[in-house]
């Protein structure tokens, strides 16, 4: 294993990279350590985020509260509280998570408190875990998981190791304050792209793509980083948005697709299979397409931005505010040979 040093404190403070060490090296997947630390620590340095040292007070305050149980195999992932919060202390840790505004990913409960985040990433989550290989003692990596909350289900699903990246700090800094009351797991969010990811580290038996396609200018180098992260036969999870069309029809909007300015190619059905399969895939299979609702997608108290009821037409909700198809997304599944 690749000696992390105890230098650096703050990245340490904040994503705990011994453990994270430790971790890689058990499942056999250690090489190319030294690289992800250094380039953990060049995303978490100076002028990476104003608001970091804020953030990272916040999370060494967090209260140390007695747990009676976890569970990650539910829709809301939860931690248990041994006795109930009192008035005051409730409404001190519900402050204390509100500082993490926006809460995209979830719903969390934690210690009596519901984080219902923008998304309701649970109903994803039951569209396609009935579908993928069982998950027990797999190493497993969630490109762009957001806050982490499929990473929790994934452990709650029998994963040995669970990786998950995503560049948006807040959301790691989300992600550790529930692993504070979840307690130490072998699952990690880090802040990085799939492009930040050290192609040494490969060899994942299933790797998780979800949101993230449509984000890319080049989805083929998407679909080839992601099969190079897994071993031969692993598996991949991927799951974007789709429009209606024939093989070959791509949908790449003007400008904004939903009032999202980084979004490039919406492709077909048929034409991300066909994507999937020169990339290197083979079993491809489509096993779910369900257009988004603002039952799954929309405000709440802990997203207090504009939502999926903003984004689309007030006069015709199957198009979006351009005149674009509205949001429709595929989960599809495939193997590497």
């Amino acid at each position: 294993m690749n000696k992390v040093s105890s230098d650096h404190e703050d990245s340490n403070s904040l994503l705990e990279l011994e453990e994270l060490a430790r971790n890689l090296e058990a499942a056999g997947l250690d090489k190319g350590m030294e690289c992800l630390s250094a380039r953990i620590r060049s995303a978490i340095s100076a002028a990476s985020h104003g608001d970091l040292p804020k953030w990272r007070s916040l999370l060494e305050n967090l209260p140390e509260l007695p747990v009676s149980g976890v569970v990650l195999n539910e829709d809301r992932v939860r931690v248990e509280s041994a006795q109930p919060l009192d008035p005051e202390r409730h409404e001190a840790l519900y402050g204390m998570l509100q500082k993490l505004h926006p809460w995209r990913k979830g719903p969390y409960q934690i210690h009596g408190i519901h984080i219902d985040s923008e998304w309701r990433s649970d109903l994803k989550w039951n569209r396609l875990d009935r579908h993928i290989s069982p998950l027990a003692n797999r190493r497993v990596l969630d490109v762009g998981c957001g806050n982490g909350y499929h990473c929790w289900r994934m452990l709650g699903a029998g994963a040995r190791l669970v990786i998950g990246i995503d560049p948006t700090l807040i959301s790691v800094v989300q992600f550790r304050a529930i692993r504070h009351f979840v307690g130490e797991s072998p699952v990690f969010v880090l802040p990085l792209s799939a492009e930040g990811f050290p192609v040494e580290i490969s060899g994942f038996d299933t790797v998780f793509s979800m949101g993230v396609l449509y984000h890319r200018k080049s989805p083929l180098d998407h679909l080839n980083e992601l099969r190079g992260f897994l071993r031969s036969g692993g598996e991949l999870v991927l799951e974007t948005l789709v429009v209606d069309g024939g093989d070959g029809y791509t949908l790449l909007p003007e400008d904004r697709y939903a009032m999202m300015r980084n979004v490039w190619f919406i492709p077909s059905c048929p034409t991300l299979s066909r994507w999937l399969k020169r990339a290197g895939f083979n079993n491809i299979r489509l096993i779910d397409v369900t257009a988004t609702t603002s039952a799954e997608q929309r405000s709440t108290a802990w997203m207090r931005f504009q939502s999926l009821p903003e984004f689309l037409d007030p006069n015709d909700r199957n198009l979006t505010r351009e005149g674009l198809p509205a949001p429709k997304r595929a989960i599809f599944i495939a193997n590497t040979p």
